[in-house]
Order: structure tokens, then sequence, then C-alpha cells
């Protein structure tokens, strides 16, 4: 905080040089009037351009090291809140996003981290720095004149304390319409903008875009009122500081103070208030970004701190993974309930259930992504015994959320090992059915893509070979064939279970499912069964439910009968 201190001091010498530079100019101008020699006014006239040159410089000064101060702040901030996030993982970050509206998460998050500068600069250092300049300023003025420094002390006061207080009582209430009215906004702009083919393929596009409309314009009012609000503010400043002055003058001329001490005393009162009227707008400010930074300070109270290891452990080259009595929940939600699962180094195990049977979870307890109560095991130690980059590097894969970046195809498979060679790049491409692909491009490797540039097939095939490329002993892949024709999809997997690793796989399509030691059905947070395919497909239960109800889908949908 070191710049924050130089920038304080900046700002007040900076305010106390303009307020100095009015007072040596008013005494100047007075003193001249009654034409004394020019000796007399060497003085003045030095301090005049003193004053002058020390008020640019500080300012300048007061800029450079606040903002520096402030992107210190907010560089740190960032990192803390990120931080605070993964040690979060998902269930808070739901609490966070108020529902999961991920419009008004994201914006929030952004936006409230951003908000720390704003609090730093607009409200903590102007307050500062005008008390400092409007306590020196009254001094000056009980020197001259102690009755004149009472009324500047009371014009100080008002404008400084008085005016801030109206201002942040009428504020609050237009703080909470504004931040409302944004927050739908935006959730109402990303539900026309994502939503749109089904919008225009549901005859629903002008309902949608006029609940967004209307939200804009609640948002306009809103932001109309807030800002007649500050405009009132503004004008009751002006107003302070013009009445100050005014008392200023007729208090000094009922004292019979001469022309000189009068005309000093008025102008600076004048600057004096004047540099003490932005801490209203400080105040306004501040109720508007207290709500900001209490959710910022909230999320990092609430994320659970780094576990204290002495010394973190080695994850093992073949490591096992396991679970005993694990428990997660979204809220009230149960997502698992007491789940036991042993996956020893190279086994291959499939989890399969219908939707919302905890599948996914699974595998992010797993990842150590999702946070959990009960014993989460990687080569027989917690993952806490870990440091969080070595479970990365050995539990990793392809996951529900996985995200395709603005980038080259290349770029995107780097980024699971950047080191990658050529070779690398084209086995993980052509064991995910992409390499053809990729060579059919004009740009090949080089081709840029996105996450919504892509077909569902092309987009599960890259994210797949980049799950692939990142080589991890452990490799958890969730729907890695979704998007993709039933021959091709049953392929890949058949292919992916036949890795020398350990593979923990979700899915919803149990043909090539024959290749697994395992499949684990999950219901409700709960394993009903487990087994090979062949046994659980021998015996009634949900397994063999979900197997006949497939084949019987995939038979009617190449036109055998099955009667």
């Amino acid at each position: 905080m070191a710049a924050l201190a130089w920038a304080v001091a900046a700002g007040v010498g900076g305010e106390l040089s303009a307020v100095g530079l009015t007072a040596c100019a008013a005494w100047l101008i007075a003193r001249a009037g009654q034409q004394p020699p020019l000796s007399a006014l060497a003085l003045a006239i030095v301090g005049v351009r003193a004053f002058a040159l020390f008020r640019g410089g500080l300012r300048y000064v007061e800029r450079l090291t606040g903002h520096d101060a402030a992107l210190r702040v907010l560089a740190d901030l960032r990192v803390r809140t990120y931080d605070a996030l993964r040690r979060s993982a998902d269930p808070s970050l739901g609490a966070v996003g108020a529902g999961g509206r991920d419009a008004d998460l994201v914006q929030r998050m952004v936006a409230d981290v951003e908000s720390v500068q704003d609090l730093l600069l607009r409200c903590l250092l102007p307050a500062m720095v005008s008390w400092a300049v409007g306590l020196a300023a009254v001094v000056l003025s009980v020197v001259l004149l102690p009755a004149a420094g009472a009324v500047l002390a009371a014009g100080i006061v008002l404008a400084g304390a008085a005016l801030p207080a109206v201002a942040a009582l009428a504020s609050r209430a237009g703080a909470r319409r504004v931040a409302a009215a944004r927050s739908d906004l935006a959730v109402r702009g990303l539900d026309v903008a994502r939503g749109a083919t089904d919008l225009a393929a549901f005859g629903a596009t002008e309902r949608f875009v006029t609940r967004a409309e209307e939200a804009a314009a609640r948002l306009e009012r809103a932001e109309r009122r807030s800002a007649a609000v500050e405009a009132t503010m503004n004008a009751l400043g002006t107003a302070v500081q013009g009445l100050t002055a005014l008392a200023v003058l007729w208090v000094a001329r009922r004292h019979g103070a001469d022309a000189v001490p009068v005309t000093v005393l008025t102008l600076t009162a004048l600057v004096a208030v004047e540099a003490v009227v932005p801490v209203a707008d400080a105040a306004r400010r501040f109720v508007e970004l207290r709500p900001a930074a209490r959710r910022v300070t909230a999320l990092l109270a609430s994320a659970p701190p780094e576990p204290a290891v002495a010394r973190r452990a080695r994850v093992p080259a073949r490591p096992g993974i396991e679970l005993a009595g694990v428990r997660a929940a979204y809220g009230r939600a149960v997502a698992l309930d007491g789940v036991d699962l042993r996956v020893p180094f190279g086994r291959k195990v499939a989890i399969v259930g219908a939707s919302g049977a905890g599948k996914s979870t699974l595998l992010g307890v797993l990842a150590g992504e999702t946070r959990a109560r009960g014993a989460v095991l990687l080569g027989g130690a917690p993952l806490d015994a870990y440091d969080a980059a070595d479970v990365r590097a050995a539990v990793r894969g392809l996951t529900q959320d996985a995200h395709v970046f603005t980038a080259s195809i290349r770029a995107n498979l780097a980024l699971a090992r950047p080191d990658a060679s050529a070779a690398d790049l084209e086995a993980a491409a052509r064991r995910a059915g992409l390499l053809g692909w990729i060579r059919s491009l004009p740009d090949a490797w080089d081709t840029p893509v996105a996450n919504d540039g892509l077909s569902g097939g092309q987009r599960q095939r890259l994210l797949l070979a980049r799950a692939l490329l990142a080589d991890p002993p452990v490799l958890l892949l969730d729907e890695p064939a979704e998007g993709l024709d039933l021959p091709a999809a049953d392929r890949l997997v058949t292919d992916v279970l036949g890795d020398e690793r350990t593979v923990v796989l979700v899915t919803h399509r149990l043909a090539p499912l024959k290749a697994a030691d395992e499949i684990v059905v999950l219901d409700r947070g709960r394993i009903l069964q487990r087994g090979p395919h062949d046994a659980l497909a021998a015996v009634r239960g949900p397994y063999r439910d979900l197997w006949e109800a497939e084949r019987l889908h995939t038979d009617h949908s190449v036109g055998v009968k099955t009667w």
C-alpha cells in the first residue's frame, strides 16, 4: 500500500498547492491594487509560480501513483478471486451465481473485481485528500481570522460530511434498482443471443426481444433517476461552495478586516470547499460499489483454505483412485449419496445411468474439481496430500464443460501439452478421428476455430484429441462420443478402453462397454449395480433395462423388427 500512501500525499500536496496558488494570487491582486513597491510583491509572484508548478506536478504524481496502486491491488485481487473460485469448485460457484444464471454470474465476477479499482481511485483517495485539504484550509483561515475559520469549518463539514450522507441515502435505492435492471437485461439479452435459432423456430423471437427491450427501458429509467440524484448533489455542492464563500466574506467585513485579508479568505474558502465537494460523489459511488466489494469479500472468505501440508507427496507414476463414502450436493439437491468406488491402475470403468444420476459430478470429484464429503484417494493418499497442479496432471480428460478456444487447431490441442511434437499432435488427432478432416482444410493445423464454430462431432473429436494428447495416467471422459454416428462412436470408445492406463468413462451408449472391466450403474447419486457387461446384462435390473432399450432403439433405427 506504499503506492497508495504516495498517491494520498501527492494528492494532498496538489490540492494544497491549488489553495496556496489561489491565496497567493488573491493577495497579489489585492495588494497590487494598493500600488506598493515591486519588491513587496516579489515573494507573492514567486509563490504563485511555485504553487502553479507544484500543483501540476503533484497532480500528475497523484494520478500515476494512484493508478499504479489500484492496478497492483486489482492484479492481486484477480489472482486471489480466481484461486478462490478454483478452491470453491462447482457447488460454491453455483451459489455465487445466484441460481446458476451464467450471464449474471460472468458479469458479476468480472465487474465486481473491477469495481475495486473505482473504490480506491474514486472513493477512498478523493475522500482522504479532500478532508486533509479542507482541514489545512480551515487552519489557514483561523490564523488569518478565527471567525472566518469557523465559518469555513462549517462549510467544510456541510460539504464533506452532510452532503455525502444525504448522497449515500439518496443513492442506495437507486443503486439497487440499477443493479437489478442491469442484471435482468444481461440475462434476457443473452437468452436472445444464444437462443436465436430456437426462438426463430418456435416463433418466439418477437416476444423475447420485447422482454429484452423492456428490461433495457427499465435500466434506462433507473439510470436516469440515479443521474438526477447525482446532478442534484452537484448542484447542492456548488450552492454550499458559493454560500460558504459569501458567508466568509460577510464575516470578514463585519470584523473590520482589510481588503487584502478579505480577498484571501474569500477566495481560499471558495477553493477549499470546492476541494471537499467531491466527497459527496465518492459517497454515492461507494454506495453503488459496496455490494460488489461485499460479494468479492464473501467469495474470498468462503473459499476453503489450502490445506497446510508440510511436505507435498509425489503422485505415483501408476496411481489408482478410490472413493469412500463420498457425498456431494448442489445446494439442497443431492448429487452423490455415499458412493464407494475403487479403481486400481489400468482398470477401465464405465459410469452409466439416467440424466441427473450424478455421473458428471462423480467425474468432477475424481478430478478434485468438485467439493465433496468423504474420502477421495489418489495413489492411496488424499488429494490434499499432493500439489493441485500434480493432481491435475495425473487426473484429467474430457469434461462436460470443456471449451474450444478462439485460436488455431494446433493451439487448442497444444494447450494440453505445449511441448508436444507434430507427431504427437497427429497421433492424438488420428485416434480421435480428426486427422483426415484437419488435413482437408486449406490451413490444416493453423485453421482458426472457436467454441461455436464447429459441428457437434468436430467439436467433440477436437476436445477428445486434446484429452488424449495430455496423456495422463488417469483419463476421465464425459460422453466422448457425443455427436458422432453410432459406428464411429463405438469404435472410438472401444479404442479408448484399450489404453494401458486407468480410464473412467461416462456414457449413455452401452454397446462398446463390453471392453470395460467394470460398469457402474448410478441412480440419484447411489450405485445400484456394478460388474462387467455380460454379467449385468444377464440379470434383471436397471442395466439390463438400459441394454434392452438400446438394442430395441438400434434395431428400429436400422429397420429390423424385434418381435
